[in-house]
C-alpha cells in the first residue's frame, strides 16, 4: 500500500522528512508546499534525485492561508507542518476539516496544548494529530520513554542534547540549521521539570555544568525551555525527577544570556528615535547571517540517563546517540534527527498504527519501535548499564 504526503514548509528539515518518507514511508506522492515556489521546486528536485524517481512535486502555498493549504489536501494521508509553531493551531484545524492526519515540528508548548484540545474533533474526523516531533522536544523525549521502559521502576530521567558544528567559530560557537525563532524561543522563559515529584519551573541560562561527550570532549550544559513539551505532565506521579539541558561549546551560554538580559528576546515593540522596533526582529536580523550556515558539517549528540530499579537492584541505564553530517545525501545531523523522527511518526500515522485523536508525542507510539526505526535508517546509539 502506498500513501500521499504533504510537507508544509520546504526548508531543510521538511526536505529531510520528505526524503525519508520517499525512502521508507511507502510514498506514492509527496507535495512540497512553500510560499516560495522556487524553494519548493528545489526541494522536490533534490528528493527526486536522491531517491531516483519522481515522487515529490512542488506547490505554492502560504502557511497562514487555510484555503490555500486545504486546496492541496485532497487525497492526502498525512501532512507535516515544518513551518514556525505559530501557524500550527490553524493548520491543525484545517487538517481536521479535510480529514488529513498531521505531524508537526512544534516549538511552543502552549500551542501544543491548544492542539491537544482538538482531540474530540480529530477523533470525529478519523485523523491523528501528533505535535512537537523532531529532534527536540521529539526524539529526546522518545529516548526518555525508552530508558524508562528499560527499567522495572524508573525514578529519575536526565536528558542532554545538542546539534553543533564540528568546527565552531567564535564568539557564538554555534550554527543554525533551522529557523532562528526556534532557538530564541528555547532560550526564553522557564523550563518545566519534575523535581521531588512536583512540577518545577527553572529559568533558562541557569544551572550550568560541564559534561564530557566524546568525540567533542567537554561541553557546557544549561537549562533551556521548550524541550520538555508535555512530558512533565505525562510523567508526573511516575518520576521523582525529569529534566533536560542543552549542550553547547564552552562560552556560548554567557554570550547568549547577555543578549537576553539586554532585552533582545522581547517581542514587545519599543520606540527608537520615533521608530517602533521589535527587539527580537532586530536581533534576528543582525544575528542570523552570522550563525546561519548553508554547508555546515555538524554533529548531533543526545544522552538519556534513567535511574531506578532493574530486577530488584538499583540501576542506571544510559543511551548515547551520535549522528553526523551525511556526505552521501548532504543532510546535516540536525536535519536527519529532526526530519526523520517526524517521518517515522508520519509513517506510523499513515499505516494507522496511531489511533484517531490528538496525541501527546511521548504517548503516540511505542518508544522502542521509534528507536528501532531510526536504527534502520543508520542513526547509531549505544545502551550502557551501571
Amino acid at each position: 500500500m502506498t500513501y500521499r504526503y504533504l510537507i508544509i514548509g520546504a526548508g531543510k528539515q521538511g526536505t529531510a522528512a520528505a526524503y525519508d518518507l520517499a525512502k521508507f514511508g511507502e510514498a506514492s506522492q509527496i507535495i512540497m508546499a512553500d510560499m516560495d515556489l522556487d524553494a519548493a521546486a528545489r526541494a522536490a528536485k533534490r528528493v527526486n534525485q536522491l531517491i531516483g524517481r519522481d515522487v515529490a512535486s512542488p506547490a505554492q502555498a502560504d502557511a497562514s492561508d487555510s484555503s490555500q493549504l486545504a486546496s492541496l489536501m485532497d487525497g492526502i494521508d498525512v501532512a507535516l507542518s515544518a513551518v514556525p509553531y505559530y501557524f500550527n493551531v490553524e493548520i491543525t484545524k484545517t487538517c481536521i476539516e479535510k480529514g488529513v492526519s498531521l505531524c508537526d515540528m512544534g516549538g511552543n508548548t502552549d500551542i501544543v496544548w491548544e492542539q491537544l484540545e482538538l482531540d474530540e474533533e480529530a477523533k470525529a474526523a478519523g485523523v491523528s494529530i501528533v505535535p512537537d516531533c523532531g529532534m527536540g522536544p521529539g526524539l529526546i523525549n522518545t529516548m526518555a520513554v525508552y530508558v524508562m521502559d528499560l527499567l522495572d521502576k524508573p525514578r529519575e530521567v536526565i536528558l542532554y542534547d545538542a546539534g553543533l558544528p564540528l568546527e565552531p567559530i567564535a564568539p557564538w560557537k554555534y550554527a543554525m540549521t533551522y529557523h532562528i525563532n526556534g532557538l530564541t524561543n528555547e532560550y526564553s522563559g522557564d523550563a518545566t521539570f519534575i523535581r521531588d515529584g512536583k512540577i518545577t519551573y527553572v529559568p533558562t541560562f541557569t544551572e550550568r555544568e560541564i559534561i564530557t561527550f566524546e568525540p567533542l570532549g567537554e561541553l557546557e550544559a544549561f537549562v533551556i525551555s521548550g524541550s520538555m513539551s508535555t512530558t512533565p505532565q505525562t510523567h508526573l506521579g511516575k518520576l521523582e525527577r525529569y529534566e533536560n539541558k542543552v549542550l553547547r561549546y564552552p562560552g556560548h551560554m554567557h554570550t547568549f544570556e547577555a543578549y537576553k538580559r539586554l532585552g533582545l528576546f522581547s517581542e514587545e515593540p519599543i520606540d527608537v528615535n520615533g521608530q517602533s522596533i521589535v527587539p527580537r526582529d532586530l536581533y534576528h536580523t543582525l544575528l542570523a547571517p552570522h550563525i546561519n550556515a548553508e554547508n555546515v558539517k555538524d554533529i548531533g549528540i543526545m544522552r538519556a540517563i534513567g535511574i531506578g530499579e532493574k530486577e530488584g537492584k538499583e540501576s542506571t541505564v544510559t543511551i548515547d546517540l551520535i549522528d553526523r553530517f551525511d556526505e552521501e545525501t548532504g543532510f546535516t545531523a540536525m536535519e536527519r534527527l529532526t526530519g526523520w523522527h517526524c517521518a517515522v511518526m508520519m509513517g506510523f500515522q499513515a499505516r494507522q498504527k496511531i489511533g484517531a485523536g490528538a496525541h501527546r508525542m511521548e504517548l503516540a507510539a511505542p518508544a522502542v519501535e521509534i528507536m528501532e526505526s531510526l536504527r534502520e535508517r543508520g542513526i547509531k546509539y549505544e545502551v550502557y548499564w551501571e
